[in-house]
């Protein structure tokens, strides 16, 4: 979480702003994560 904060902080995003949005934006992250995954996969 501090690492999210002070990457806002440096961006000019304010840390409630911030806090109010990184649960969506770490769930978009895994939903990315998963799919690239599955992507390297064989199939089989």
């Amino acid at each position: 979480m501090s690492a999210a904060l002070a990457m806002g902080r440096a961006l000019g995003i304010e840390p409630m702003a911030v806090a109010e949005l990184l649960p969506v934006i770490e769930a978009e992250m895994i939903r990315k994560t998963n799919e690239k995954i599955e992507e390297g996969r064989p199939n089989g």
